[in-house]
């Protein structure tokens, strides 16, 4: 048997998130590092704070990447795996849990990505919107066909395609889609165009801090969402994070390709246990997995 371990981005987070976490002595060193890195009790936030709290950009990354790793080092016999992913956020927790980057350096990094892309919706007002029942292809055609910045954003399943950039180039590529046969095509909650052209200033922001931050190879292959590709290449895994926020998550291939790898099983480490989980069942019900 080959596992990957996969770690779930934003969405992932729920209330009360921080109280089923067991606390043993390398959970309660990684949260009072969290504390003194990021300048506020996060563990408290995610206990006890309110669902409005925890969709704060500044809260929700940290929260989720800090579960996901709590989740795992808090297993009494921990699961050897044979290779990770992680959609958007939770690639940086994959990053983590493969020794690629040292935990302190990972959540300084994600709470820059946090705040990089507070601050480029801000600029920058964007949304996005959930697709279903249409292939990607045609997707990708009617998005092309409307003014503005509108673009594939995350491939989930073969079912799912999520479409993000500009207000009103968004709402009228959903209206495109609704009249094309999508299934559903709804605009989806969020603060801004994530994994689009209007992340840009996020990007360079964050390509800064990553070229200051020292990443050694991983223990085993990241696959990571540009690409859907496995890297252990110091440089290349580099690259790639670089281009990240801007570019889509190709969460669909990823699962493909670690299949056709040899990956046997997966496990969804953090966050409610149902996203990724529900992503694979779509893409290939044939395939066990389980949720820590």
């Amino acid at each position: 048997m080959k596992t990957a371990f996969l770690f779930p981005g934003q969405g992932a987070q729920y209330v009360g998130m921080g109280k089923d976490i067991p606390d043993t002595p390398r959970v309660r060193q990684l949260f009072e590092a969290a504390i003194d890195i990021l300048g506020f009790d996060i563990l408290e936030l995610m206990r006890e704070g309110s669902d409005e709290d925890l969709k704060r950009t500044d809260v929700t990354q940290p929260a989720i990447f800090l579960h996901s790793l709590a989740r795992l080092y808090a297993m009494e016999e921990p699961l050897q795996f044979d290779a990770v992913a992680g959609h958007s956020l939770g690639e940086w927790t994959a990053l983590v849990a493969a020794d690629a980057v040292d935990f302190e350096d990972g959540l300084r990094l994600v709470r820059e990505r946090a705040l990089a892309m507070q601050k480029a919706c801000e600029l920058h007002p964007g949304t996005m919107a959930a697709i279903v029942g249409l292939d990607f292809e045609r997707i990708e055609a009617l998005c092309r066909q409307v003014d503005g910045i509108v673009v594939p954003a995350n491939y989930n399943s073969p079912s799912q395609l999520v479409i993000s950039g500009e207000v009103e180039a968004v709402k009228k590529a959903v209206q495109l889609l609704k009249d094309a046969g999508a299934r559903r095509a709804i605009l989806l909650n969020v603060g801004g165009a994530f994994h689009s052209p209007l992340m840009a200033p996020a990007q360079q922001h964050l390509e800064a801090q990553i070229r200051r931050t020292t990443f050694r190879t991983p223990k085993c292959p990241i696959y990571q969402n540009v690409d859907a590709q496995p890297h252990t290449d110091i440089n290349e895994i580099v690259e790639n994070l670089s281009k990240q926020l801007t570019a889509p998550v190709r969460w669909t291939n990823t699962m493909e390709q670690m299949i056709h790898d040899g990956i046997t099983q997966m496990v969804e480490v953090g966050g409610n246990g149902k996203v990724l989980t529900g992503l694979l069942k779509k893409i290939r019900r044939d395939i066990p997995v389980q949720t820590i």
